[in-house]
C-alpha cells in the first residue's frame, strides 16, 4: 500500500520499471479516460492490458465507467499509456493516491499528458455533448488545503513552487481546436475554465451559481490534481471536458444531474472523441520537431 504521505521516489521507480518490463512500449504520450471515455483506449494498435490490481502500489477504480485497465500500445505510430478509468478523492483515496500514475508516467518516459473528463455544463451557451477544450481550471478543494504537492517534496520529480498559469499547453489547445473545426465539430467545440468538486454529490443550485459567477464555465470531480502533479513533473499537458449535463442553475425546475446521463452522453459522443484524439497525435508529434 501506499502511505498516506505518498509513494516515495523509489517506489515509484520500480512500478515504472516493473510496467516497462511487462511489455515493449517506452510511452511517450499518456491518455487518461473519465466517465464514459473508456473507448479511447481501443484506439491503439498491438495492446498490451494490465488490470491495476496487477501492477505494484496502484490504486484500484471503483467507479461504474471506469474499467480499471492500462492499456500499452500505439497510436498512428506514437508509443501511448492509457488509463481506462481514474481515482479520485469522493472515493476516500488520498489524493497522493489519485496523482500516483502521474508520477510513473513521467518515469517511464512520457511527454505529454492528455486527459478526459465528463462535465457538468455551468455557461448558460454550453450544450449537452459539448467538448470544452480546458484553458485553465479552478482548484477549488485546494481552497481548504487538498493540493497533490503537499509535503515534502522530490526535486527530482519538480520544483517546490511550480506555476500554473501555463498549466494547459496553449499551443495544443490551439492544435486541438484547428483539428475539431477541420473534422466539422466547429457547432460543438467550445475552450473553457473547468472547475473541480470533490464530489460524489452533485452540485447544489446556489454551489452551481457561485461556480458561474467565479469564473468557471464547468464543474466536475476530477482532472484537476492530475494536471498539477503532470506539470510538476515537467510533462506538457491537454485537457478536454464532455458536457455530459446542464448544471441546475435555477429552483422552479425538476432538472437532476444523474451518473447515468453522464455515461450516456459519453456513448453518444464516443466516436467524435476518438476521432479528435486520433487526428491530433501525429500532430503532436510533429510539432516537437520544430
Amino acid at each position: 500500500m501506499i502511505p498516506e504521505s505518498g509513494p516515495t521516489y523509489e517506489e515509484c521507480k520500480n512500478t515504472a520499471a516493473w510496467l516497462l518490463d511487462q511489455q515493449p512500449f517506452r510511452p511517450l504520450l499518456g491518455i487518461v479516460c473519465g466517465s464514459g471515455l473508456g473507448g479511447l483506449a481501443d484506439l491503439l494498435k498491438d495492446q498490451k492490458v494490465m488490470s491495476y490490481s496487477e501492477i505494484p502500489h496502484f490504486p484500484q477504480s471503483t467507479v461504474q465507467g471506469h474499467a480499471g485497465k492500462l492499456v500499452f500500445g500505439s497510436l498512428k505510430g506514437t508509443p501511448c499509456v492509457c488509463m481506462q478509468g481514474r481515482f479520485h478523492l469522493y472515493e476516500g483515496h488520498h489524493i497522493q493516491k489519485i496523482t500516483f500514475p502521474m508520477k510513473i508516467f513521467k518515469l517511464m518516459g512520457v511527454e505529454t499528458v492528455i486527459l478526459t473528463n465528463a462535465a457538468g455544463g455551468l455557461n448558460q451557451e454550453y450544450n449537452v455533448g459539448d467538448i470544452m477544450i480546458i484553458k485553465d481550471h479552478i482548484n477549488l478543494p485546494g481552497f481548504a488545503g487538498i493540493n497533490p504537492l503537499m509535503g515534502p517534496n522530490d526535486e527530482r520529480f519538480g520544483l517546490r513552487f511550480p506555476a500554473m498559469s501555463d498549466a494547459y499547453d496553449r499551443e495544443l489547445q490551439q492544435l486541438a481546436e484547428k483539428v475539431a473545426i477541420d473534422l466539422g465539430y466547429k457547432e460543438f467545440i467550445r475552450r473553457g475554465v473547468y472547475c473541480t468538486l470533490t464530489g460524489p454529490s452533485f452540485e447544489t443550485i446556489a454551489e452551481c451559481r457561485m461556480l458561474s459567477m467565479i469564473g468557471a464555465d464547468a464543474v466536475g470531480m476530477s482532472t484537476v490534481h492530475e494536471v498539477i502533479a503532470a506539470r510538476h513533473c515537467g510533462m506538457r499537458v491537454f485537457a478536454f471536458s464532455l458536457i455530459t449535463n446542464q448544471a441546475v442553475m435555477d429552483y422552479d425546475t425538476d432538472m437532476k444531474a444523474t451518473h447515468d446521463e453522464v455515461l450516456q452522453t459519453g456513448k453518444d459522443r464516443a466516436h467524435q472523441l476518438e476521432a479528435l484524439v486520433a487526428t491530433m497525435v501525429p500532430l503532436i508529434k510533429q510539432s516537437k520537431t520544430h
